[in-house]
């Protein structure tokens, strides 16, 4: 792929049928990154986590897709990433960047953009999970300064091996 295609962030509904793809791959990408990883364990967890990990339209604060310009075509939505209340917390939730457009900054742009979000509404800091399985996200949240922390809910009891940061603003 060209490295010297522009792009750019837009903040668009939950709903919005990019976001909604962008988020249905994601959900491929961990379910193969994940696959085994919890072991076998009753179906009754496996809901808990599934009910830990939603986002609910209604907490959230932004959702923001990269669109990639590209000669002759149409945006290609190429990531996604929610900013969302989490109680009294601001949390990041569902970043992806497609596979096709890795390597260009977008996943670094859209957490820019979502912390910016998460500013001009008034946090103090904002909260991640993710998980080890995840390395490419691990690396990107050190390096941009966030510190880890304890799990917290509603991941501890289901996801206790997580991976959580929080990067005060």
């Amino acid at each position: 792929m060209e490295r010297d295609l522009t792009w750019r962030i837009i903040d668009v509904p939950y709903d919005d049928p990019r976001a909604r793809d962008l988020r249905r791959q994601l959900d491929d990408d961990l379910g193969a990154r994940y696959d085994g990883f919890h072991g076998d364990e009753p179906d009754e967890r496996r809901r808990a986590r599934a009910r830990a990990l939603a986002t609910h339209p209604d907490e959230i604060v932004a959702t923001l897709i990269a669109l990639v310009a590209r000669a002759g075509a149409d945006e290609a939505p190429a990531g996604h990433v929610i900013l969302r209340r989490l109680g009294d917390e601001w949390e990041i939730k569902r970043l992806i960047v497609a596979p096709a457009f890795r390597g260009l900054g977008i996943a670094r742009g859209l957490m820019s953009a979502a912390l910016d979000a998460a500013r001009g509404d008034g946090a103090e800091r904002v909260i991640l999970q993710t998980g080890l399985q995840q390395p490419e996200s691990l690396a990107l949240y050190t390096s941009m300064g966030f510190s880890r922390i304890p799990v917290y809910e509603p991941y501890a009891e289901t996801m206790p091996r997580s991976v959580c940061f929080a990067l005060p603003l």
